[in-house]
């Protein structure tokens, strides 16, 4: 049987872009090109044919990552629970900053890749002011709860990345924990108490 060379091509694009996406989100994004294409086990000719620069494999990664976080935003506001939405989001935000470090630091920061996912991340601030908004009409959260208080949350959290990875989970969980448990309505719309609310 004779092989594609498009699918083939394809597969190692595939590859490479996951490879770089796992080995930038733990490592940083100064990992050497050569590098990425060993893990990868394919030629570093074939590494630059798919990504002439680096830019261009940090935004390839990128595109991955953001997808991932579009894909969280919709299924949060799909949740019929509004206390769940916006707990879970803020879990999966951390989660993600623990998780995927060197990608968040391009993509909140500096690095030109960033530029291309601007529209993205107005998106997902639009997308945290809903979630907010219905919480507090919901009762799930503190009355006057704004969505700056948990813009000031999540970048608490973001300051953990600089954590040594082992104690940057337990550290982020901690404050996750403390977090929502200063958002919560003290009851919830039942009059039940609120359970205390952990990272799953």
């Amino acid at each position: 049987m004779t092989r594609n060379p498009r699918t083939d091509a394809e597969n190692n694009r595939r590859h490479l872009v996951s490879v770089a996406r796992a080995a930038f989100a733990d490592e940083g994004l100064e990992l050497p090109m050569r590098e990425i294409a060993r893990r990868a086990g394919l030629g570093v000719a074939t590494l630059y044919r798919h990504f002439p620069t680096r830019t261009d494999l940090v935004t390839a990664a990128l595109a991955e990552h953001v997808a991932g976080c579009r894909a969280d935003m919709r299924a949060a506001l799909a949740e019929p629970d509004a206390w769940r939405a916006l707990s879970g989001t803020i879990n999966r935000f951390a989660q993600r900053q623990v998780r995927d470090r060197g990608l968040n630091e391009a993509l909140f920061g500096s690095h030109e890749a960033a530029a291309a996912f601007a529209e993205d991340r107005r998106a997902h601030a639009r997308g945290l002011e809903q979630l907010v908004d219905r919480a507090r009409r919901a009762g799930a959260v503190r009355a006057g709860l704004s969505v700056e208080d948990v813009r000031v949350g999540l970048t608490a959290i973001v300051t953990f990345r600089a954590l040594r990875p082992e104690k940057a989970a337990a550290s982020t969980q901690r404050l996750v924990n403390l977090l929502l448990a200063g958002l919560a309505a003290e009851r919830d719309p039942a009059g039940d108490e609120r359970p205390s609310p952990r990272i799953p």
